[in-house]
């Protein structure tokens, strides 16, 4: 790579980014195109998250991922928001186009296309049950319940199910949603839906594993979605497969949204192949 003063420049803001994986995916898919571009960590604490977002503007950046903990934070932030990142309350990619910050929300796209590239059109009409309420379970609700699949959220928080739920009644024309509190999730719940998703920070390096409640009673009829990565497959995923259950890993997620970034920014398809060679 070979970076000069005409070089175009993106990143990603969050706290942390070091473990991030976007730089070298992106990175892969501009080589492999031959684009001008490079993409780099942007390490961002809450107090400066104000300044670093316009200062994508001051430093003629084409634009920036946004991850954790800052995907709500940056919502009032930009200057238009497209229609899943209104819904969703929550931007992942910020594009900078004639002075303004559009955000966008590639995290619903990336749900929806790893489903389809797991299962086709055949969870259509069927059941998901989605563990979380915060950004990624919106995600994930959304892009589920536009696939025409009945939703169930599960979520310690009541109030976060619920406002999950509204949002769905109000922003998804025909969504079918109930919530449950984990506590009442018996094995004849879990058994109804064919798709599992953990859509939870359980699973992640430092965090509880997600509940025995759900993880045992997967069954091979079953397809679990678990929307985290981590440097080897998460305990969901070894258990869920050892189940004989169908799993897709977060990878697959962090592709997608990544694809749907880079045609954001770039106006060209993303190399998907390179893409997913770069992620693992």
């Amino acid at each position: 790579m070979t970076i000069s003063g005409r070089t175009d420049v993106v990143g990603i803001i969050g706290d942390p980014v070091s473990h991030s994986r976007s730089p070298a995916i992106h990175n892969a898919a501009f080589a492999a195109l031959g684009l001008d571009m490079v993409y780099v960590p942007l390490p961002v604490c809450a107090v400066d998250l104000a300044a670093a977002v316009q200062g994508l503007k001051a430093l003629g950046m084409r634009g920036a991922n946004v991850t954790v903990p800052h995907k709500g934070g940056v919502v009032p932030l930009v200057d238009w928001l497209d229609k899943d990142a209104r819904l969703a309350d929550a931007v992942n990619t910020i594009v900078v186009d004639d002075g303004l910050l559009n955000g966008y929300n590639t995290d619903v796209a990336g749900v929806r296309d790893a489903v389809l590239d797991a299962a086709g059109a055949s969870l259509r009409g069927s059941a998901a049950l989605i563990l979380g309420a915060g950004g990624a379970a919106r995600a994930a609700a959304i892009a589920l319940a536009r696939l025409g699949m009945e939703i169930t959220i599960v979520n310690r928080t009541d109030a976060r199910a619920r406002r999950l739920q509204e949002l769905l009644a109000a922003g998804v024309p025909g969504a079918r949603c109930r919530r449950l509190a984990p506590d009442a999730v018996s094995p004849a719940d879990i058994a109804r839906h064919r798709l599992l998703v953990n859509a939870s920070s359980l699973g992640m390096e430092g965090a509880s594993k997600v509940p025995q409640w759900m993880a045992d009673n997967v069954t091979a009829e079953q397809i679990v979605f678990d929307l985290v990565y981590t440097d080897t497959e998460t305990d969901l995923i070894v258990r869920a497969r050892d189940r004989g259950a169908e799993v897709i890993g977060g990878l697959s997620m962090l592709v997608r949204q990544a694809a749907a970034a880079f045609e954001l920014w770039t106006g060209h398809p993303a190399p998907l192949k390179v893409l997913q060679d770069a992620a693992t």
